[in-house]
């Protein structure tokens, strides 16, 4: 069962977060709760939940500013944005520091519930065999933390594991059957369908926030993937 830390600085909010959404129903439980920023950084820290929700415009320290400190420190708990303001721009600034997704302020029942299964689909990884090693399994790991960053690469895994390439590369393919490019390829393109969802995201903007500097390279890769453009995807979601 995932534990979920709230940051929420309304207190109505907060508790009917805690409260009224369905947590069982999403194998969730609450383990705590914070009214700002800085408070959620000291209770994330006795907790260490699997998954913080947290709303952007807070007193004393806002959720953009927590992350960006999680971040810091090494934290790489998997957050979903809340936000009053319909305005991409505060997403994908969350988005950057490593947050799943976002719902606007305020989300209706069942939204909540559904943004957490849409995580729980992207973050779950291949089904490996019985006793792979533990480079790949973290390896698995660094891509759904750090697959929004442009510069990742098998090298970059590897540095972060103090392995060579060479023997990083081999284990991986022998235990998954993907490359590691192609899992990066996989992981990134499904975190990008569950953004196009929103039809207020720009294909450029949901390219930016899954890694990918050239939309045009994006949206070549995406259609590879899953057989439609990007914006094509987005039109069949609305």
């Amino acid at each position: 069962m995932m534990k979920v830390v709230v940051v929420e600085d309304e207190a109505l909010v907060r508790r009917g977060i805690v409260l009224a959404v369905d947590w069982a129903s999403v194998n969730c439980a609450v383990a705590g709760e914070a009214a700002d920023g800085a408070e959620g950084l000291e209770v994330i820290r006795q907790v260490q939940p699997d998954l913080v929700v947290t709303d952007i415009k807070m007193p004393r320290m806002d959720g953009i500013e927590m992350l960006r400190r999680l971040r810091e420190a090494g934290n790489e708990v998997r957050a979903i944005i809340l936000t009053a303001y319909s305005d991409f721009s505060y997403a994908q600034s969350a988005l950057k520091l490593g947050a799943v997704d976002y719902l606007l302020k305020p989300f209706q029942d069942g939204e909540l519930e559904a943004a957490i299964q849409a995580l729980q689909r992207r973050e779950a990884p291949p089904a490996l065999p019985a006793g792979s090693s533990k480079y790949v399994t973290a390896a698995i790991g660094y891509i759904a933390a750090h697959y929004n960053a442009p510069d990742l690469c098998v090298g970059s895994i590897a540095r972060s594991l103090a392995v060579s390439e060479g023997h990083l590369s081999h284990l991986f393919k022998r235990e998954t059957n993907y490359t590691v490019n192609s899992y990066i390829t996989t992981y990134r393109i499904r975190a990008a369908m569950e953004l196009l969802r929103d039809c207020r995201s720009k294909v450029y903007e949901v390219a930016e926030a899954v890694g990918y500097r050239d939309i045009t390279y994006f949206s070549s890769t995406f259609k590879k993937v899953v057989g439609v453009t990007p914006s094509e995807y987005q039109r069949q979601c609305q």
